[in-house]
């Protein structure tokens, strides 16, 4: 059973998505600071998910085609650029 504050962090993240999706990136950004603070606070973590999909550089919620371009590199890593030019690597089978 998810804890009250893994909920609202889940809800968060849906609400950064959607934000970012309507063309409101600041909104989007405030939701994302709000569960980051908040699974700070429960010393919870955030979802994978939610932490991939994140910029951590300017904290904006990444959605692919909107703000984000998502490559996949020769059969070792996605590599994730977000807007503002930080760019993250994952690793995938």
């Amino acid at each position: 059973m998810a804890t009250i504050a893994e909920e609202r962090i889940q809800r968060l993240a849906a609400l950064a998505r959607a934000a970012t999706r309507d063309g409101e990136p600041d909104r989007g950004r405030e939701y994302v600071r709000l569960a980051r603070r908040i699974a700070e606070r429960n010393r919870c973590g955030v979802p994978r998910r939610f932490d991939r999909y994140t910029c951590d550089a300017c904290d904006a919620a990444l959605v692919p085609g909107v703000n984000a371009r998502v490559r996949l590199q020769e059969g070792s890593h996605v590599v994730i650029r977000c807007d503002c030019g930080a760019t993250d690597r994952y690793p995938y089978e």
